[in-house]
């Protein structure tokens, strides 16, 4: 079999790049997620780990798949979603929350915290957990949305296996935590959950951030796992939403640090820890 030649190279990659068009396309007009302004670099990367998996050779076989059968649609579809967080896997996020969260919430009548395309159940717990330590819990809420009705099933019934308390314990140390992981859980045979004086504070909601509009004011709004998948022009436009949506002197957390070149820069002050932003206006 005689070499690969460069010109051959490059009609197979303009071919994967038209199967990628068609098969976001495709998710897009079947189930009504989209995904064609996200980064394309990180997309064939995700795809392609769905289609090791499921013994594909094409992106036009996986999207035969995903069209056709309802496990292979979920599997596509759950990753290109936000992938699940464990309890404080973030250290350095969950330190920064138990620094900053006082200073945006403790001034503010009703308190209110948007995370923006939520990693899960455990995401949304482990800032509970701060909050509930910090003192400030009581009377904040928080509004944690997922992109898609499976991930807010998942997160409604979500739990965590008992043997995993130990290895939370200690990412729950690391992260600052001077009790007991424990003490804010219930136990329910060999899975533990959030206990529900924690749990009735957070309020979960399908939300899409690349269609749906500002749905209220956040003292605090943290969407850190998420703008890395988005392409420019989409992540600019969340990064308008979220201006709309943040309270003056309210904190946004964000996946990498807002560059002096955007223009809503003149909107928000660094002197929060990177990469969290303070708006002044």
């Amino acid at each position: 079999m005689g070499a690969v030649t460069p010109l051959r190279r490059e009609a197979a990659a303009e071919v994967e790049e038209l199967e990628l068009e068609l098969l976001l396309e495709a998710l897009f007009q079947r189930y009504g997620y989209d995904f064609r302004s996200h980064e394309r670099a990180l997309l064939r990367r995700k795809l392609r780990g769905v289609m090791r998996t499921r013994g594909l050779r094409t992106l036009s076989s996986l999207q035969d798949r995903a069209l056709h059968d309802p496990a292979a649609a979920s599997a596509t579809l759950r990753a290109l979603h936000v992938p699940p967080a464990t309890l404080f896997d973030d250290t350095d996020e969950a330190r920064q929350l138990r620094q900053l969260a006082g200073g945006c919430l403790r001034g503010a009548a009703l308190p209110r915290i948007w995370l923006a395309d939520c990693a899960g159940a455990e995401q949304a717990w482990t800032l509970a957990v701060i909050l509930a330590e910090e003192g400030l819990l009581e009377h904040t809420e928080i509004h944690a949305t997922v992109a898609s009705d499976e991930q807010l099933e998942e997160a409604l019934d979500a739990a965590i296996p008992l043997d995993r308390m130990a290895a939370a314990q200690a990412a729950y140390a690391r992260a600052g935590g001077a009790g007991q992981l424990a003490s804010h859980f219930q136990v329910d045979g060999k899975r533990a959950v959030l206990a529900p004086a924690l749990r009735s504070h957070i309020t979960w909601a399908q939300y899409n951030l690349v269609t749906d509009a500002s749905f209220n004011e956040f003292n605090l709004i943290a969407c850190r796992r998420a703008l890395p998948d988005f392409g420019p022009l989409l992540r600019q436009r969340v990064l308008h939403l979220f201006h709309e949506s943040l309270a003056p002197f309210g904190i946004l957390g964000l996946d990498r640090p807002l560059q002096q070149s955007d223009p809503l820069w003149g909107s928000y002050a660094p002197a929060a820890p990177a990469p969290w932003h303070r708006r002044i206006a």
